[in-house]
C-alpha cells in the first residue's frame, strides 16, 4: 500500500473513530494526515511489536485535539486493533479524547494542555542526545497553540541547545477554535519568527507527500532544530467539512454523514 492509500485509510478511520461517539475534533485531525502517514510509515524508526523500544524515534503531538487521527495512524501501523477506534472517549477506553501515554500503545507523551507537549519534545530531544541513543524526536504543534508563550520559551532553549535531533511541524491551517488566527492573534510572518529564534525553517504544502519527505531529509542534515511550517486545510479530504472553516474544529457526525464522507474519500484520486 502506498502513502496516498494509507492517507485515505487514516482519514476513513479517523471519521469512524469520531463517528463512533458522534462528535469530535475532526478539522484539525484531518489536516495532519499526510504528516502522520509520512512519519509513521516512512521516516520513523519504530516497532509496533515493541512500542517501548530503546532508541526509537518519537512523535509528540502537542496539538492534543488531533488525537483521533493519531489513533487511526497507530491502528493502521499495527499498534492495536482497529476495533479499539470505536471506543473513543467512552467509559474505560484506552483512547481518551487527548492522547495519554499511560493508556495507549504507541503514544510517547500525554498532551492536550497547549504548549506543554512542545516543551516535552524539547526535553525528550535533549535527553536522547545526552543518552546518545540516536533517536529523532518529532513534534506537531497547532497554529492557535503557537500563540502560547510556552511555545516560544521552549523554542528559544531548543535553539540554544542546538537540538538537531528535534524536527517540529506547525499545522498551519490558519484556523483555531474561535475563528481565523489572523483575526484573533496573527502569527505572520510565522517563518520569520522561527528564523529569528535560530531554527532551520521550511515552508511546505502540508498535503504534498513529496514536499514533506524532502523537508524531513533537509531537517535531518541540520545541527539545529527544524520547524516545518505545513500549510494545510482544516478538514482536508471532505468537502463539506472543509467548507465549514473554523467551525469544523469540533463537529457532530452522524452515521449518514460519516458514510458520505468515507465514500468521498474512497472516490478521490
Amino acid at each position: 500500500m502506498d502513502l496516498q492509500e494509507i492517507c485515505k485509510e487514516i482519514r476513513i478511520d479517523t471519521l469512524k473513530c469520531i463517528g463512533s461517539i458522534g462528535v469530535g475534533h475532526i478539522g484539525g485531525s484531518l489536516s495532519i494526515v499526510e504528516i502522520l502517514a509520512s512519519l509513521y510509515f516512512k521516516h520513523m524508526n519504530i516497532d509496533p511489536s515493541n512500542p517501548k523500544m530503546e532508541g526509537r524515534d518519537r512523535l509528540i503531538v502537542s496539538k492534543g485535539h488531533a488525537g483521533p487521527a493519531v489513533y487511526a495512524a497507530l491502528a493502521n501501523r499495527g499498534y492495536f486493533s482497529k476495533d479499539l477506534l470505536l471506543t473513543l472517549n467512552k467509559s474505560g477506553t484506552l483512547l481518551p479524547s487527548h492522547c495519554d501515554m499511560n493508556k495507549t500503545s504507541g503514544i510517547d507523551m500525554t498532551t492536550g494542555s497547549l504548549g506543554q507537549g512542545f516543551s516535552c519534545a524539547v526535553g525528550v530531544a535533549l535527553g536522547s542526545r545526552l543518552k546518545g541513543d540516536g533517536a529523532t524526536i518529532y513534534t506537531i504543534i497547532g497554529d492557535g497553540e503557537s500563540q502560547e508563550g510556552q511555545i516560544w520559551e521552549a523554542a528559544m532553549y531548543a535553539a540554544h541547545a542546538k537540538l538537531g535531533n528535534l524536527i517540529a511541524f506547525t499545522d498551519y491551517n490558519r484556523m483555531q477554535i474561535d475563528g481565523n488566527t489572523d483575526d484573533i492573534n496573527s502569527l505572520e510572518p510565522l517563518d520569520k519568527k522561527w528564523e529569528s529564534f535560530n531554527w532551520n525553517t521550511i515552508v511546505i504544502d502540508g498535503h504534498d507527500l513529496k514536499q514533506i519527505d524532502e523537508a524531513i531529509k533537509n531537517a535531518k542534515s541540520q545541527d539545529k532544530p527544524t520547524m516545518i511550517i505545513a500549510k494545510t486545510i482544516k478538514g482536508k479530504g471532505v468537502k463539506s467539512i472543509e467548507e465549514k472553516g473554523f467551525a469544523c474544529h469540533s463537529l457532530s457526525l452522524n452515521e449518514e454523514t460519516v458514510k458520505a464522507a468515507i465514500d468521498e474519500i474512497r472516490r478521490a484520486k
